[in-house]
């Protein structure tokens, strides 16, 4: 088996996602002994956002710049690595109502038309695995589940779990530490019950 284990947080050591992402990873090397772990930290080591020049490329147009054959080459890495992923692992917090952009970055070169979905005649098809697991780490400083009043604000989980639908991903299992900005206190709280649900995940 094999587990992928991306970060996107900016925070290093002070990150709640990170620490977790980690957690959750622990807990499926627990379940799951052996198995193979791929770590990508999108944050420190950044895939170039998505551009003219890559699209340029890969319609057949000459390649000139070698740090960008360097990154379409760490893209091509990125869709390899989910695809054969049993578990992905993504720590991401929530900036600004979103996903950070490293991961948005990530996410733009994995949606890959005839790798990771296609179009046909009913419509896109996601091609990956439906026996693929993914259990998202979501740190954030409000609260934005349904039901708060800032729900309407909330464009992290639902963006996450739409594009892994629309991937053919179906387990999908979000993890969410909110109200880390309200007081020590409540951060604590937070993190405390992320940690039980880590601690029931089951195989």
């Amino acid at each position: 088996m094999k587990l992928l284990h991306l970060d996107s947080s900016i925070l290093g050591a002070y990150s709640v996602s990170r620490q977790l992402s980690s957690d959750i990873v622990t807990r499926e090397v627990a379940l799951h002994p052996g198995i193979e772990i791929i770590y990508r930290d999108l944050a420190a080591d950044a895939a170039l956002h998505l551009s003219g020049a890559h699209m340029a490329v890969r319609q057949g147009a000459a390649l000139e710049d070698a740090a960008l054959g360097s990154d379409i080459a760490k893209g091509d890495a990125y869709v390899e690595e989910l695809i054969a992923a049993d578990i992905v692992v993504i720590g991401a917090p929530m900036y600004n109502f979103s996903i950070p952009t490293q991961l948005k970055a990530w996410i733009d070169r994995v949606a890959v038309a005839g790798k990771t979905f296609r179009y046909g005649a009913n419509g896109p098809e996601g091609l990956l695995s439906k026996n693929k697991k993914v259990v998202i780490a979501a740190a954030r400083g409000s609260v934005y589940s349904a039901g708060s009043p800032a729900a309407v604000y909330e464009h992290h989980d639902s963006y996450l779990s739409g594009l892994l639908s629309f991937l053919g991903i179906t387990d999908i299992t979000i993890i969410r530490a909110e109200g880390l900005a309200f007081s020590p206190e409540a951060k604590e709280a937070a993190i405390h019950q992320a940690r039980q649900e880590i601690a029931a995940i089951a195989a």
